[in-house]
């Protein structure tokens, strides 16, 4: 299983040329297996619609549908022990609750995290592919 961080599984939705070669191919390896996305994503895409920094060419409802039955997709819920995780990262890891969220998720479940983000890539007690 791969965790991918929320811009990028907006990209892989919106076909976004800023994945990168290694990111693209870390999804299509993972769609007959499994790709993570965290709940806390889902809050982080429809804040950011709210916000008006992202602008998606359906309505959110039928984004989450559509964006939900990508192949290898499958919902990672937010478990007290994944808050837990996310209040004792190791090091000095930013202040973000959903990025502390995502990496305590891909921690929580040993896996590898993909995302652009150089706070989480730089960030040496997560997997990430970059």
């Amino acid at each position: 299983m791969i965790v991918l961080d929320t811009h990028i599984w907006i990209w892989w939705v919106q076909g976004d040329k800023r994945l990168s070669s290694s990111q693209i191919v870390a999804i299509r390896e993972n769609e007959d297996d499994s790709i993570g996305v965290c709940a806390i994503s889902c809050w982080e895409v429809a804040k950011l619609v709210e916000l008006g920094r992202l602008f998606l060419p359906i309505p959110l409802e039928t984004w989450f549908e559509q964006a939900m039955t990508y192949p290898g997709i499958r919902l990672l819920p937010l478990t007290p022990e994944i808050a837990i995780v996310s209040t004792q990262l190791p090091g000095d890891f930013h202040r973000d609750p959903a990025d502390q969220l995502i990496v305590a998720t891909a921690r929580y479940f040993n896996c590898p995290l993909i995302s652009s983000d150089s706070r989480i890539s730089d960030y040496p007690h997560v997997t990430t592919i970059s």
